[in-house]
């Protein structure tokens, strides 16, 4: 079967005195029938590209499906007297969402059975439940066009009825006021920002609500929320490098939002209640790690801020929790996470003990004050996740769960390390690697690199039973913590966006190189993958380094950056100036243009390469990687494998449902063994 041939339509492009020519332009439009008529054809090619993969996706599937528990169930935990838990039945793809009185051997109460809710769907999200604090009303948001634009409605508990409140083009989440009848949610514009908080009165209809807040400002995003405390609602105004925080109490739906702290550029802060202070993790003062600071309720401005947790150059605070007796503070050292305790009356202050070379924790579900358990979760490469109760008083600890992964699977099978490798100007990049014991190294050994690189994002070392699948077929499974995370601390996140943008691509390069020099693999079986900003990265690497990947997965990738960074008028454009540069200023056009992987496409030999994407991604619009593939079919010069896969019914996220998304991740993985010659 031909590869299909995409026509072409001139389309000029021109900014700052230089001329683009996208002839692919008219793929951005997707009521257009020969738009899906084009898409359509490229799903034929690639599932006859992949035909003879067939027979060991389903194997593939089977036994991803089958390492999964499926009756399963979440670690319940206690809010306002009544536990909460999330179930799932065999054989069913959706959450059951329930909840009991008092105590655990209480009779369930069905809040949702998302199954149920999902029937005559091909997609199907719900999110943003949240209960008055009468316990008696529940709202929620429901998207079932996988575009992440929610309608909220309300259900009442005592009788099981959604009540007619309907309220259309929201985040999905929202927050009850202390009176049980007020609801404060957040609207999204016509490019899908956050923009507007509203507030609703139960019983009322959409049009009547109030609009309490509006962010002009296109480069900032709106949410709410409220304090864990519960004495405050609490509105946030963010932007990549600047915050603005509004707060009303509880109590006081109707009051007027004051402003903690007026908005500064550069200014960074996050709030949270409690006893008679707010606390806030910060920036402030350069501390570029964050550092924690309180001030009192009653004088909010930044001038009144005292320091709580001093500023430190070599450790990154993630965020912090709060207990009637505890401060926890989550940060990391060194790439690795730490869970700082510390009495408030100093009478304790320690570290929980972790001991993997490379490992993942963080602080979980915790949304009662008084209480000196700790609940966290911890997992590895090898280590499944757990989720653990640690009592900070006499610092025992209790496994509430430990993830099942069902049939022979036996963790001593696995190691995992971490290295690292010198990029090219100097820094050290950390990599985190997975094996079976039994792999052995060398330059015939399949090696998938993996890594994402941007918005401060952290690709964790996390447990994946999926994974097995590539692990127990002799691949080496590594991450990149490159520049454009967070793994090393705020600058390593700065050191790779904006005008050093380059360093997270090159940083890639150099680890991949890095692997071969020490004979993990070869480039005749090394391979990469990345999604999203993760996806620009894999077009960029692929330009700079055409010959160093035998094969390359791009999961809905950000490839036309120019041209998506110059339209206001669609997602992922005018709040990520502070990520990537505004290129109406000609220094970051230029910038932008030289690694826009769209635009620097050219006639020369690609590895073999598989696209995805989703017909109503709300962050990668489709066109973008459709463009891509069209203009690398035109371009490149060999005969390697090249397809695109569009889910015509999904977006960014791909498929809804715990198993259905299994059929993707069979799919890319049968398209890496068919690349190295694995059958089985």
């Amino acid at each position: 079967m031909q590869a299909p041939i995409d026509k072409k339509i001139e389309k000029i492009l021109e900014k700052h005195g230089d001329i683009r020519i996208d002839n692919y332009y008219w793929l951005n439009d997707r009521e257009n029938p020969e738009v899906i008529d084009y898409l359509t054809k490229e799903n034929e090619y690639t599932a006859e590209i992949l035909k003879s993969t067939e027979g060991l996706q389903a194997k593939l599937f089977d036994e991803m499906k089958a390492r999964i528990k499926e009756d399963d169930s979440s670690v319940p935990y206690k809010l306002n007297g009544f536990w909460y838990l999330t179930e799932f039945q065999k054989g069913k793809e959706y959450p059951i969402y329930k909840r009991r009185k008092e105590d655990l051997s209480s009779a369930d109460e069905i809040m949702f059975d998302v199954n149920k809710m999902a029937e005559g769907h091909s997609y199907y999200q719900l999110g943003g439940l949240s209960v008055s604090e009468n316990n008696q009303l529940v709202s929620f948001g429901v998207d079932n066009v996988s575009r992440r634009i929610y309608t909220i409605q309300i259900k009442d508990l005592s009788t099981g009825e959604i009540l007619a409140d309907k309220i259309e083009n929201t985040t999905g989440g929202s927050v009850w006021a202390a009176d049980n009848k007020t609801l404060f949610y957040t609207r999204k514009d016509e490019t899908l920002r956050a923009f507007q908080i509203w507030k609703h009165i139960l019983g009322t209809s959409q049009e009547a609500d109030t609009l309490v807040f509006e962010e002009t400002d296109d480069t900032f995003n709106a949410f709410v929320y409220k304090s864990k405390s519960k004495k405050y609602i609490i509105i946030g105004s963010s932007s990549s490098v600047s915050d603005e925080f509004r707060y009303i109490p509880s109590n006081q739906p109707d009051a007027e939002f004051k402003i903690f702290q007026e908005r500064e550029r550069d200014l960074e802060y996050s709030i949270e209640h409690f006893g008679d202070s707010f606390y806030i993790q910060t920036n402030k003062d350069d501390a570029f790690n964050y550092k924690l600071m309180k001030t009192s309720v009653e004088k909010t401005a930044q001038e009144n801020w005292e320091e709580v947790i001093p500023h430190r150059e070599e450790t990154f605070i993630e965020g912090f929790e709060i207990f009637k007796n505890y401060l926890v503070i989550e940060e990391r050292t060194n790439g690795l996470i730490q869970l700082n305790i510390k009495a408030w009356d100093k009478s304790a202050d320690y570290f929980l003990p972790f001991n993997e070379e490379t490992y993942t924790a963080n602080v979980g579900t915790n949304p009662d004050f008084d209480t000196d358990i700790l609940r966290y979760s911890y997992t590895s490469l090898t280590t499944p996740s757990s989720v653990i109760d640690f009592n900070m008083n006499d610092k025992s600890f209790e496994i509430k769960k430990e993830q099942v992964v069902i049939g022979d699977f036996d963790k001593s099978n696995y190691v995992s390390e971490r290295i690292w490798a010198e990029a090219r100007d100097g820094e050290l990049v950390p990599i985190s690697i997975v094996r079976r014991k039994d792999t052995v190294l060398s330059e015939k050994t399949p090696l998938l690199l993996y890594a994402y690189g941007s918005y401060g994002y952290t690709i964790e070392p996390y447990f994946s039973s999926i994974r097995l699948s590539l692990l127990d077929r002799g691949v080496v499974y590594a991450i990149a913590h490159i520049r454009g995370g967070q793994y090393l601390g705020r600058e390593w996140y700065d050191e790779g966006k904006m005008l050093e943008k380059k360093n997270t691509f090159f940083d890639f390069i150099d680890a991949a190189k890095h692997l071969i020099k020490e004979n993990y693999t070869s480039s005749q079986h090394l391979y990469a993958m990345g999604g999203s900003a993760g996806g620009l990265l894999m077009g960029a690497v692929i330009n700079y380094e055409p010959t160093l990947f035998n094969g390359v997965i791009a999961q809905v990738p950000f490839v036309d950056v120019v041209t998506t960074m110059l339209d206001d008028t669609i997602p992922l454009t005018t709040g990520e100036y502070d990520e990537w540069g505004n290129p109406n200023e000609k220094e970051y056009y230029d910038y932008i243009k030289s690694y826009s992987p769209y635009d620097n496409a050219e006639a020369k030999a690609y590895p073999n390469l598989m696209v995805t994407t989703g017909l109503h991604d709300s962050q990668v619009q489709y066109w973008e990687p459709a463009k891509w593939v069209a203009k690398l079919r035109e371009m490149k010069t060999d005969d390697n494998i090249l397809i695109l896969e569009t889910n015509m019914e999904t977006g960014h996220g791909g498929a809804s449902g715990r198993f259905e998304s299994l059929k993707e991740d069979a799919k890319e993985d049968a398209f890496l063994f068919m690349l190295e010659g694995i059958t089985e």
